[in-house]
């Protein structure tokens, strides 16, 4: 990480992140509550927001969140966080470039002064008091992202060390995303191929079609669809299209901040 020198006390805060995959996740819970608790312990904010997000339906299927304080009552509807997505750099910036890895700051993309000039902060994360935002971005299937958003009011930036430690730990939330999913579901959740085949089908494209899509051959359509319908305990593409969207409806919640 270019000579980054971590702490012993960074170093034990990342241990405890390690260690916890899921295991221990509430059924309501996206990621377990101690693990967001040991990250706000290893990089402080005022709010750590977890977001679910699917993009082409303009939906939230999951959300939580640990905040110092209380949240402001008459906090601005979902639908304009939706109304400025496109035109926010840091929020749209997964799906304009799909990068999905890189851990990004909101002052990557905005000065303070710029930030506070957009539709986003003007309408939506004003009333939040968010002015800084740290953002880890988790694959969550096709259009789909799980956001894991640390922000702060006034004050001091997040820093390099900060991103470089996300970094570090972005596969072990990855992993620990999976797990809670896995247990809150009680089976293995659908890849993103899986996803991906069952969109085509709920549009109404046959194996052949998918397949030409895909670039694969009808049989290899058929054969995941097989592996889905055993994951969700179902015997037809009908039930296996209804089931998932029930599935992926998640905890309720909307973004929180951007992302």
């Amino acid at each position: 990480m270019g000579g980054l020198d971590l702490s012993d006390r960074d170093v034990q805060a990342m241990l405890r992140v390690t260690a916890r995959h899921g295991d221990d996740a509430g059924d309501d819970e996206v990621l377990p509550v101690q693990l967001l608790h040991d990250l706000r312990d290893l990089i402080a904010c005022d709010h750590l927001a977890v977001s679910g997000q699917d993009t082409p339906r303009r939906t939230t299927f999951a959300g939580q969140l640990l905040a110092d304080g209380q949240l402001p009552s008459d906090a601005p509807p979902e639908e304009l966080f939706w109304a400025h997505y496109w035109e926010s750099l840091p929020c749209s910036y997964p799906d304009r470039t799909g990068d999905l890895v890189s851990v990004t700051m909101a002052s990557d993309f905005y000065s303070l002064r710029a930030l506070h000039d957009t539709g986003m902060y003007v309408d939506y994360l004003g009333p939040f008091g968010v002015e800084r935002e740290l953002m880890v971005v988790l694959p969550s299937g096709p259009g789909r992202t799980l956001r894991l958003l640390f922000s702060r009011g006034l004050g001091p930036d997040f820093t390099e060390r900060d991103r470089a430690l996300l970094t570090l730990l972005r596969p072990h939330l990855q992993a620990a995303y999976v797990t809670a999913e896995r247990r809150r579901l009680g089976r293995a959740p659908l890849t993103a191929r899986q996803r991906e085949i069952l969109q085509y089908v709920a549009a109404g494209l046959t194996n052949d079609q998918i397949g030409r899509r895909l670039g694969v051959s009808p049989g290899t359509v058929r054969k995941h669809l097989e592996n889905v319908f055993a994951r969700l305990d179902v015997t037809s593409r009908t039930a296996a299209v209804a089931r998932a969207d029930l599935d992926d409806a998640g905890p309720a919640g909307g973004p929180i901040v951007t992302g």
